[in-house]
């Protein structure tokens, strides 16, 4: 049956709208059924769905202490409350710490989750779902710490590579700032391509980003293009990037090199890396410090296209974010305004471009804190509840999704677990939520194993 204007009309498939009727009427011409035709009206009213062009994801390792960033609790005893207060902002009930009080004018810009949580307190081993959406299995949640291994579910900046390889002019996946590790040195997992292969490795930046006449390493102009195109020891050269990155087994070194080699002597790279350019006015306004100048870097490259960048915060000399001791000193002194002038100005930047559509602005962690202040005035590990707070393509601005209990231990209202939130990545990167991967044994995997965060999308 079909209406007046020619478009098919189905049972039980109401408001359809004229733009997916004549989405329809294509499909119908080209000898699609009905469950097809049903499936492409669920992508086009999907919300947020491909929205992001590109994400920022921002790693605060350690786990930010939730009752001193985004879920204070002013009401609990001081053994839970701590030692700041909480302040208004821009969002109408919205409370966060005093600590971020630039964040407090923006939280009308962001989308909060409050009621994250899982049940792995091992910083390695929760890593690995809090950058792929993916756990170890229960037979190994026992070994506490152990290196990640070349069959490691990827990164998402592997999979996007995999799934959507750029023009080689650029890199898809760029790291700013070190191979995450613990204090023992085991390499944190879920931050190598896995089984994907190290043909997918991200392109890495980790050196001092604050000096004014700041050049990347690895692209410094004083090597020049000729040079790199006509030297035999340009093998030495990608290789003391790949000492840093070789995390999985090295079974695509020659792709390696050869993709490598491409970005190296690439006149676009060395244009995005390019910080010295900016002026100092902006560099202040982030922060001159490691996180601010990574921050910036991050919109630099996004803004020239990079699909997807990380910004690593840790072992800077703000610290990291695993503060069993002096959590109120670290927080006060270093991480809070730290993370409070890097973060708003990333959002502010971002909007003032007009990319704030296309952008995500991901900050992440593997868990939160305990409620409870241990005797050194620190919080230990807490992955029961914890919160995220994010920005940018295809989400609702202005929105707190969960609820924590009043100690800011538990949910009180719907958990979200970390593959939750990467069904939301990948939502917002416009990947379907039934895409399988093959390992190297072609060997399928599932790649979204979580139900997408509907409240927060736009």
């Amino acid at each position: 049956m079909t209406s007046s204007d020619g478009c098919p009309q189905f049972q039980h498939v109401d408001r359809v709208s004229r733009r997916a009727c004549l989405t329809i009427g294509g499909a119908v011409g080209l000898g699609l059924g009905l469950p097809d035709l049903l499936r492409l009206r669920a992508a086009e009213s999907n919300s947020g769905f491909g929205s992001a062009k590109s994400v920022i994801f921002l790693f605060l390792h350690g786990g930010h202490p939730q009752h001193e960033t985004w879920d204070p609790k002013p009401d609990a005893p001081d053994s839970v409350r701590g030692e700041f207060g909480d302040t208004a902002t821009s969002l109408s009930g919205f409370r966060i710490s005093e600590l971020l009080p630039n964040c407090s004018t923006l939280a009308n810009r962001l989308a909060v989750v409050r009621s994250m949580a899982h049940d792995n307190a091992n910083h390695v081993q929760a890593c690995l779902p809090a950058m792929s959406g993916h756990k170890h299995p229960p037979s190994v949640r026992g070994r506490g710490d152990f290196p990640p291994t070349a069959a490691d579910f990827p990164h998402f900046g592997a999979v996007l590579d995999h799934l959507r390889p750029g023009s080689g002019e650029l890199p898809n996946w760029v790291q700013l700032g070190p191979v995450m590790t613990r204090s023992n040195r085991t390499v944190l997992h879920g931050q190598s391509p896995g089984f994907l292969g190290d043909n997918h490795s991200a392109f890495r930046v980790d050196q001092d980003l604050k000096p004014d006449d700041i050049q990347i390493e690895a692209i410094a102009p004083e090597i020049s293009v000729q040079r790199l195109r006509d030297r035999r020891g340009l093998l030495a050269e990608i290789d003391s990037q790949r000492e840093r990155i070789d995390i999985a087994a090295a079974r695509s070194r020659t792709a390696f090199y050869e993709k490598a080699f491409g970005l190296l002597t690439s006149d676009a790279t060395h244009r995005a890396f390019d910080l010295g350019a900016e002026p100092t006015a902006i560099r202040e306004r982030y922060g001159r410090n490691q996180v601010g100048q990574s921050c910036l870097l991050a919109r630099r490259l996004v803004e020239v296209g990079v699909p997807f960048v990380n910004v690593h915060w840790c072992k800077t000399p703000s610290g990291s974010w695993d503060t069993h001791g002096q959590n109120f000193t670290k927080m006060k002194d270093s991480l809070g305004p730290t993370l409070d002038t890097a973060l708003s100005a990333l959002i502010e930047d971002i909007e003032q471009r007009g990319m704030l559509d296309d952008v995500l602005i991901m900050p992440m962690a593997e868990f939160g804190r305990t409620p409870q202040i241990n005797k050194n005035a620190g919080r230990d590990h807490w992955p029961f509840v914890y919160t995220l707070a994010m920005a940018g393509a295809g989400l609702k601005r202005g929105v707190v999704e969960g609820v924590s209990d009043r100690l800011g231990a538990y949910p009180a209202s719907t958990p979200y677990d970390p593959a939750d939130m990467a069904a939301t990545i990948y939502h917002l990167l416009g990947i379907r939520d039934d895409t399988v991967l093959y390992d190297r044994e072609t060997r399928p995997h599932k790649l979204v194993v979580g139900k997408k965060i509907d409240a927060i999308l736009a």
